[in-house]
């Protein structure tokens, strides 16, 4: 199972959000390129980078930091944050980002977004981020009344490279990953699941493989050294 530490990217900063509230943020680095090494140097494989400033406002706001980031490091990294439109997805990729999560756009135009994934197949995942089992969207402001799992099986028949599927009552509260809902989506879909929000200790990472998810992102309980790379990465295997 992969493990992918979490860059959130806010005005240039790292930082981590609780529940996805922009009002109760942590900023955990003024230098989110120096992370990225910090991660890669402890065995990092991969990153995940969010910008949460264009999942707010609807279009990219850390481009030349994620530029940097990802010159600066040899390893893939996926991207999500207000990517809507194909403009920004070719610019993102030729930049250097292996792969991108697009979540809203996704939802409110399913046809558009089937469209991207087949003019760029494997490089585009679908991001579902959930609450009491409902996508929400508009970095988390907004939330449907579609199911989860519904859009999950609405487009997981597309050329994606896998579900990032979020559940955002327990993204940064370091109480564990909601695993009904982690394996209910596992369950639903035939494409990778990358497990996200909550995931603090070993056995938790444990428990997500043995549901067989392909991955999942760990953020806060690196940054506050709850948890170390290197057990997490031991944890996995």
């Amino acid at each position: 199972m992969q493990i992918w530490p979490a860059i959130d990217l806010r005005d240039g900063k790292c930082v981590r959000l609780e529940q996805g509230d922009f009002d109760r943020e942590t900023v955990f680095g003024d230098d989110p390129v120096e992370m990225a090494r910090k991660w890669v140097a402890q065995g990092a494989q991969c990153l995940h980078l969010v910008d949460l400033d264009g999942a707010r406002d609807g279009r990219p706001s850390n481009h030349d930091v994620i530029g940097r980031i990802v010159s600066a490091v040899q390893v893939p990294c996926q991207l999500g944050g207000g990517i809507r439109d194909e403009a920004t997805i070719r610019a993102l990729l030729n930049a250097g980002v292996d792969r991108l999560v697009i979540g809203t756009k996704a939802l409110r135009e399913p046809d558009w977004f089937r469209k991207m994934c087949d003019q760029f197949p494997d490089r585009m995942v679908l991001g579902i981020d959930a609450e009491g089992g409902l996508v929400a969207t508009d970095g988390w402001l907004q939330t449907s009344d579609q199911p989860a799992t519904e859009l999950a099986r609405t487009l997981a028949h597309d050329a994606i490279k896998a579900i990032v599927y979020t559940d955002i009552a327990k993204d940064g509260m370091l109480a564990g990953p909601n695993l009904e809902a982690m394996s209910e989506m596992n369950q639903a879909v035939s494409v990778p699941v990358v497990a996200s929000g909550g995931v603090t200790t070993e056995q938790d990472i444990r428990n997500l493989a043995n549901l067989g998810m392909a991955g999942c992102i760990i953020g806060r309980a690196l940054y506050e050294q709850r948890l170390t790379l290197a057990d997490a990465l031991s944890a996995s295997r």
